[in-house]
């Protein structure tokens, strides 16, 4: 091993309002002081309690995945464990999220866009 992850970096035209919808999926601290980086308005932070940090770097030219269209393809994207998947839906809605697609019942696991139109999936433990 030669290295650690220290972070995962989202470009986004917004970095606190990421922060803060990411936040309130996870739980944690936005812009917590860290010496490994500094946080102003094109770049924020989120230490979630699990210990996973969350980058938000400002792209003012930021175009989204489109979900389903290969011309702009995903990338990447987030899985989050949840205990019940339609609790967290409507949390996930209501902070923002956008549901791109709806699984079946024996599935587990629906996926949605954060505010910025990145991809995460809600998965049931």
């Amino acid at each position: 091993m030669i290295a650690e992850l220290q972070c995962v970096v989202l470009d986004c035209p917004d970095p606190g309002r990421l922060a803060a919808f990411y936040r309130s999926l996870l739980g944690g601290t936005v812009n917590r002081r860290d010496r490994r980086w500094q946080t102003d308005e094109d770049w924020a932070t989120l230490h979630t309690p699990a210990g996973l940090v969350l980058a938000f770097q400002r792209s003012p030219d930021h175009r989204p995945p489109q979900w389903g269209d290969p011309a702009r393809p995903q990338q990447f994207h987030l899985d989050f464990g949840v205990p019940d998947l339609r609790a967290a839906r409507e949390e996930a809605l209501a902070a923002g999220a956008t549901l791109l697609e709806e699984g079946s019942a024996d599935r587990g696991w629906d996926v949605y866009a954060d505010p910025a139109g990145h991809p995460f999936c809600l998965v049931r433990h």
